[in-house]
């Protein structure tokens, strides 16, 4: 699973830290729905921004702006389809914080 779909953004997962409580995961058992922080899967928006992104830090982008041109060099459009700048480069990467 993607996602856990039973997650309220309000309550952050608390692990227990006491040694020998709780069980140990074994592979194949339920995932560990609980500490997976989305609530829902990714857009299709969403995976193209993370795949050009790792294309613009791949090419050597380490500040804003260039982050930014390398978007609008790829053609990646924001989810408005217009160019990228970076207040709404800033405005996307906070939304999905938010998320």
């Amino acid at each position: 699973m993607d996602h856990n779909p039973f997650l309220k953004p309000w309550i952050q997962p608390h692990p227990n830290r006491t040694a020998g409580k709780g069980t140990i995961e074994r592979p194949g058992q339920t995932p560990n729905i609980p500490w997976q922080t989305r609530s829902a899967p990714p857009t299709e928006f969403e995976n193209q921004l993370g795949d050009a992104l790792e294309q613009v830090f791949e090419s050597g982008a380490t500040e804003l702006a260039d982050v930014v041109a390398g978007l609008n060099a790829q053609g990646f459009r924001t989810s408005a389809g217009t160019v990228w700048d970076e207040a709404s480069f800033r405005v996307e990467l906070a939304r999905l914080a938010a998320k």
